[in-house]
């Protein structure tokens, strides 16, 4: 049969989420490996979803988002970081992070401009680099503190380095990058005048240390692009609604290229999203406390259960060595574990150019209910002979 595929998106074929959640619902296992929560949005958000349906806000609307989401995440980016961005002229609604970042690189990068890219990466980041011609230049975030070298780092930007992509906090790792990594990562993009490209997504989602936004540092709002979306915050993963803010000189070119993917993204969805984003500060600090007690109810179990356990500082993953329990290759393990025991997670060799890099771990979600970790728990607990 013939290959239709363009030859720079063959090394990637299906996603790995999409495999596992399959084999998940193959085996009727307990998802405990993509992302997404198994209980809904507040309601307040919902019903202003509704609300703007029913008075008819169903038709398109500006390419750069409504306005009342545009002036609702401005105030939100001054509210939690200091930093204020013109709601009309530095602000962009797309359907998702996912479309922000793909848009941001096709928009700002040539072909043959590398980006500098810390492994493990969420998988869509290399796809996206493929198919607009640029080149990653990956740094390797090392188990179990997931630090850099930084002289790695250093020698990672040259004269083709268009920009640094850099997800904090980090999906798979749940790493919280400090203040002096990210005053490094400052530097070096100051010093080769390079762009910043942030994915924040789970920026509210913190739970030691502090989510520090790149574009707050010396020199550094006027070249990054601050990418984050309502999914994680608010559990609704399904709604797709994602923004930059930037520069009007970058948002001028995130919004050229942002007009010929979706075009305008679904405009009931942002009138609630603009109420989603003026929630009061109790919202966000429960947000943060429920999942909190998520991360540590799972991280004990596992770790009763013998594997030993990378806490997180923030997102909702976990990371485990699944060596103490007498097993090497996470690929195997993962495809193997929902028909085995009714569980399914994630390999994050999937986000390392080298698998060797991951082979040894396994990524779990805690963005579930307790009685759905508990049974997830109870099934894990049949590895044992």
């Amino acid at each position: 049969m013939a290959n239709h595929l363009v030859s720079r998106l063959q090394a990637f074929g299906t996603t790995i989420f999409a495999e596992m959640t399959a084999l998940a619902r193959e085996h009727d296992a307990v998802n405990l490996g993509q992302g997404f929560p198994d209980f809904d949005g507040p309601d307040f958000v919902k019903q202003a979803a509704i609300a703007a349906i029913e008075r008819g806000d169903n038709q398109y609307c500006p390419p750069s988002g409504v306005p009342p989401l545009n002036a609702a995440i401005a105030e939100h980016q001054a509210r939690f970081y200091g930093l204020h961005y013109d709601a009309d002229h530095e602000v962009t609604v797309y359907s998702g992070a996912t479309e922000a970042i793909f848009a941001t690189l096709s928009a700002l990068c040539e072909p043959g401009d590398e980006v500098v890219v810390f492994e493990p990466f969420y998988d869509s980041y290399r796809a996206n680099l493929a198919m607009v011609g640029a080149r990653e230049r990956l740094v390797t975030l090392h188990s179990p503190g997931f630090e850099y070298d930084p002289r790695a780092l250093e020698a990672a930007f040259g004269p083709k380095t268009r920009a640094v992509l850099l997800n904090t906090p980090h999906n798979p790792t749940g790493k919280v990058f400090s203040r002096a990594e990210l005053e490094h990562i400052a530097d070096l993009c100051r010093r080769h005048d390079v762009l910043a490209i942030t994915d924040e997504v789970y920026e509210h989602l913190v739970f030691d240390g502090e989510h520090i936004c790149l574009a707050t540092l010396p020199g550094m709002r006027e070249r990054t692009v601050v990418i984050s979306s309502l999914g994680k915050t608010f559990s609704l993963t399904g709604w797709k609604i994602g923004h930059t803010c930037a520069p009007p000189s970058i948002t001028r070119a995130l919004r050229c290229a942002h007009q010929f993917m979706t075009y305008c993204t679904a405009t009931p969805l942002q009138h609630a999203a603009a109420a989603a984003y003026r929630a009061p500060d109790q919202y966000f600090e429960q947000l943060r406390t429920d999942y909190a007690a998520r991360r540590d109810h799972l991280c004990s179990g596992l770790a009763q259960l013998g594997f030993e356990v990378l806490v997180p500082a923030g997102t909702y993953f976990a990371l485990t060595d699944i060596r103490p329990l007498g097993f090497d290759d996470d690929m195997t393990f993962c495809r193997e574990l929902p028909g085995r025991v009714g569980v399914a997670a994630i390999p994050p060799s999937a986000f390392y150019v080298n698998p060797a890099h991951g082979r040894h771990l396994v990524r779990w979600a805690f963005c579930k209910s307790r009685p759905v970790i508990d049974e997830g728990l109870r099934r894990l607990a049949r590895l044992h002979p």
